[in-house]
């Protein structure tokens, strides 16, 4: 009886989700994720060997996926996903927008100051970020919205970040896309459900710190120990650590799942009470 309950709940069977971004560190376990909760995933990243071979581990364990190489930032390339998904499966219910990152001429360090930021990698920056959810939200998205209210409805998870909320030094381009993300999720939860009805939920989950291929440098040493910046960062950390990828999963399936059918347009924070501690 409990377990039917916790699968009414939580259980994504017969849902078919795309992760974009989903050959990176989080964007990875949230796909293993979704199918370990039943879902059918469509692995989403520029690099084909490895969307190919997350698909595979994917496979590999029993559950279903696909590799999907495209460019977030290519309509063309997003609509050929598309259609592969729509072709192998016939319906798209789940939208995880966890592609995005930083550039390193868009972050301050050193004798770089604000006024030195060129213009061009600030673009970068948002358009990696913010336009790399748009075009999925706006390519992915309109198959959702024609399904509204059919089959459970469906969602969009956006992935946000700590930086839209708290200010964090030196990253000021990657601070005010996710911030831009943060209000894009709250626009389209509130234009999607008015138009195509509440089936279609739009959220965000805001991760704390946690180790990737692009921030490993400026949080750890080589040799593993904490960089000045890591430090600072767990000392403001309650938990005391940095995130453990895995620990998004259940943030994300929640969202996905029917048991959040009554949550749209929220922003989640997964960051072990980062947000919620002042330092003092």
């Amino acid at each position: 009886m409990a377990y039917a309950v916790l699968e009414r709940l939580f259980g994504l069977e017969d849902r078919v989700a795309i992760v974009t971004g989903g050959t990176g560190v989080l964007g990875g376990a949230m796909a293993r994720g979704l199918a370990r909760a039943g879902a059918r995933v469509g692995i989403l990243g520029r690099r084909k060997s490895r969307a190919e071979e997350v698909a595979r581990e994917i496979s590999e364990n029993g559950a279903r996926a696909m590799a999907l190489p495209a460019d977030i930032l290519n309509r063309e390339q997003l609509e050929g996903a598309r259609e592969a998904m729509l072709e192998r499966w016939g319906k798209i219910d789940i939208l995880v927008n966890a592609a995005g990152g930083n550039v390193p001429e868009a972050t301050l360090s050193g004798e770089r100051t604000f006024f030195d930021l060129p213009q061009s990698a600030f673009g970068e920056v948002l358009d990696l970020n913010l336009v790399g959810t748009l075009l999925p939200c706006q390519v992915f998205g309109e198959v959702l919205a024609k399904r509204a209210g059919e089959d459970g409805g469906g969602s969009i998870v956006n992935i946000s970040s700590m930086a839209a909320q708290r200010t964090l030094t030196n990253v000021v381009g990657y601070s005010a896309a996710k911030a831009a993300v943060n209000n894009l999720t709250r626009w389209l939860a509130v234009e999607l459900a008015r138009r195509y009805g509440a089936g279609l939920r739009v959220n965000a989950i805001a991760p704390g710190f946690f180790v990737g291929e692009q921030n490993r440098a400026l949080l750890l040493n080589e040799d593993g120990s904490l960089t000045d910046r890591g430090r600072t960062i767990i000392d403001h950390t309650p938990a005391g650590r940095f995130g453990k990828p895995d620990e998004l999963i259940a943030t994300l399936i929640w969202l996905c799942g029917p048991g959040a059918s009554f949550v749209n347009g929220v922003v989640v924070p997964v960051d072990g009470g980062f947000n919620a501690f002042s330092g003092v």
